[in-house]
């Protein structure tokens, strides 16, 4: 455009000095003006994937900026993502190399309640850290309990720790009854923005972000326990680019429940669906909101991802 300007003054200053000194300007003297170019528009924000899950929250912890919500606020039952205010807790309490002994209520803790377990064994001793990977990888309950059990010490006391956790990190749409997110006692609840916050917290953590994030976890055989090994029942750990974990939850009240993280293009996003009613499809949706998350930031002329149909539901 700029070249186009100069070009037609210059022909028009021609054009005037011919006029002046009387003399006729030949057509071909005067070169035809520059076409003017539309200037291109910025590319608007696409549309978020559908999230078929009932609760759903999508954050940019690098800016701070939410990119998608869908009742985020609202309290529900959040079964296994329990446990990652559970590890939290225990990294304050505890020490990693600590080690803990597995007895029968453990045990039973998980098997009577039909809970996922860590396939741990009465008179084990493990440390904190195999513990903890115990705890978020195959989401083991026996685990769970037994840091709790030690660290409370008991039960009541840990959750009320881990009450305390939730009040000092400002999730005031979250409460805890258990360690591990099992409906009884009944009455526990959190949020999806909660659950978002708590996991950016969380990552920040080197520890947690290392279990959270690793596929497989093998304990080798000791005197004082059997050989273990946990896989991760994050699906996203090596399939989608960039995956941090966080964990998974499922129970019958809660539904199919996940909180996903990746780094993507010097951004990290942090996710949470809750009350799923298929279990694949978690997974699924958040590959596909992982992706969306990645061209809002990349998808425009100035790489803010412009506002247009970013949030979804209510906040």
């Amino acid at each position: 455009m700029q070249t186009g300007g100069i070009r037609l003054f210059a022909c028009t200053a021609l054009a005037a000095a011919t006029m002046t000194a009387g003399l006729a300007v030949p057509a071909h003297a005067v070169p035809p003006a520059a076409p003017v170019v539309p200037k291109t528009a910025a590319k608007a924000a696409s549309p978020a994937p559908a999230v078929a899950a009932k609760v759903a929250y999508l954050l940019d912890t690098t800016t701070g900026r939410p990119l998608l919500a869908k009742q985020a606020t609202k309290r529900v039952p959040i079964a296994s993502l329990t446990k990652v205010m559970t590890a939290y807790v225990v990294l304050r309490e505890a020490g990693l190399d600590d080690v803990v002994k597995i007895n029968a209520d453990d045990v039973r803790h998980a098997a009577t309640n039909d809970a996922t377990s860590a396939s741990l064994r009465a008179g084990e001793r493990l440390t904190v850290r195999d513990l903890l990977h115990g705890v978020m990888l195959p989401s083991g309950a026996d685990a769970s309990h037994a840091l709790a059990r030690v660290y409370g010490p008991g039960e009541a006391r840990f959750v009320a720790k881990m009450n305390a956790a939730a009040r000092s990190l400002g999730l005031t749409g979250t409460r805890y009854t258990n360690t591990d997110g099992l409906p009884k006692p009944s009455g526990g609840y959190s949020t999806a923005q909660d659950q978002a916050k708590l996991a950016q917290v969380a990552l920040g953590d080197p520890v947690l972000l290392g279990i959270s994030s690793t596929r497989r976890h093998t304990v080798a055989a000791t005197k004082t326990h059997r050989a273990h090994t946990w896989t991760n029942t994050n699906k996203l750990l090596g399939k989608t680019s960039g995956a941090l974990g966080v964990k998974t939850g499922y129970t019958r009240a809660a539904g199919y429940c996940l909180t996903f993280a990746a780094d993507r293009d010097g951004h990290r996003f942090v996710g949470v669906l809750l009350g799923d009613a298929k279990s694949e499809r978690r997974f699924q949706t958040a590959n596909r909101l992982l992706d969306w998350a990645g061209e809002q930031v990349t998808g425009t002329d100035d790489g803010t991802g412009g506002d247009g149909g970013i949030l979804s539901g209510d906040a």
